[in-house]
């Protein structure tokens, strides 16, 4: 693995908690789904964590995110995560994306684009996350492209 970032502005704690994701994420390749993964830090310390399950459960919503964010939910007993942040592998969807703006999450770091299923694909440079919230991209990029690449590289 890499340790370094695209990002200069990231903490050593960021990418410890990406590295959280990607062992999410390599649990959904273990498993034969889409490696994304996620977790969800409030007062550095995860709270919740997700990978993608949508095979598993035969759920099209069964995103890394969206699993994460219900843990969290009921981990805090709240439907708002303003002072949490969420490290995610792949850049979000536009459904993950809505479901993250409704939260009214505070941080969100994600590691690879996802040029053909991201929510940038839909809303170009328009944000669709709540106002407030502090978006970071890049993050272990390398190592997050190199586990989704493998992952189609095997379905070939």
């Amino acid at each position: 693995m890499y340790l370094t970032s695209a990002l200069t502005s990231i903490s050593m704690t960021d990418e410890l908690f990406m590295k959280q994701a990607l062992l999410q994420a390599e649990k959904a390749f273990d498993e034969d789904e889409v490696p994304v993964g996620a977790v969800i830090v409030v007062n550095n310390k995860i709270i919740a964590r997700g990978y993608n399950q949508v095979e598993k459960l035969n759920d099209c919503t069964a995103h890394a995110e969206i699993i994460a964010l219900t843990s969290a939910f009921n981990y805090l007993g709240s439907k708002y995560l303003m002072e949490g942040s969420i490290f995610i592998t792949v850049e979000p969807c536009l459904m993950c994306a809505g479901a993250l703006y409704w939260a009214k999450i505070g941080r969100i770091i994600y590691g690879a684009p996802d040029v053909k299923n991201g929510y940038l694909r839909i809303t170009g440079s328009q944000s669709p996350f709540h106002p407030k919230t502090k978006l970071s991209k890049g993050l272990l990029q390398t190592e997050c492209e190199e586990l989704i690449s493998s992952f189609f590289l095997k379905k070939r």
